[in-house]
């Protein structure tokens, strides 16, 4: 990958060890693996990211630092993925992994009219929380999986990329100084 470009975006680690929230996790931050971008901490942040995007809790921030702490994977890339799930995507997405669980379970999909209250939480939750926590698990394991895939095959893809053009300029530089 463009370890370059993914550095340029990447957030300070001194301002990440002192976010409010993340502070709780303490001296642990300070491991170097946590912000290392080598193919396995990227690949590792990727899945951890993804997964942690489908967890239908408020906080995934917090479950992505979680988990990426004792796995030992890129820190930032897992925390910011989740918010591929973020206050506009939530819906739509949350509403798909309940039709994938429903699917799966063989449930009905039952129709929801939403209000914003406990009340309807519960009553709600009680009806579809099967086929709704499924689809989160199915959809979360399918998108660490494909996004593991993805940054695998785009890293190799990079690699030989740049191996290729290092021939070229190996091969140009010899036909210039045909001494060598």
């Amino acid at each position: 990958m463009p370890r370059k470009l993914i550095k340029r975006y990447m957030p300070d680690p001194h301002k990440v060890r002192e976010h409010r929230h993340l502070r709780l996790f303490g001296r642990l931050l300070h491991d170097p693996n946590l912000w290392h971008l080598n193919r396995r901490s990227v690949v590792g942040a990727v899945s951890v990211g993804l997964f942690m995007a489908w967890v239908p809790v408020p906080f995934q921030m917090l479950l992505a630092a979680a988990a990426a702490i004792p796995l030992r994977v890129n820190l930032p890339i897992a925390v910011g993925l989740v918010w591929i799930t973020n206050p506009l995507t939530m819906p739509p997405l949350f509403y798909f992994a309940y039709k994938v669980g429903a699917w799966m379970l063989g449930d009905p999909i039952q129709h929801v009219d939403f209000e914003l209250s406990a009340s309807w939480l519960s009553d709600e939750l009680a009806v579809i929380w099967r086929p709704f926590l499924t689809g989160c698990f199915v959809m979360g394991v399918l998108s660490a999986g494909a996004g593991n895939m993805a940054v695998r095959l785009l890293w190799r893809l990079h690699i030989l990329r740049y191996l290729r053009q290092r021939r070229e300029r190996r091969a140009e530089a010899r036909q210039e100084d045909p001494a060598s």
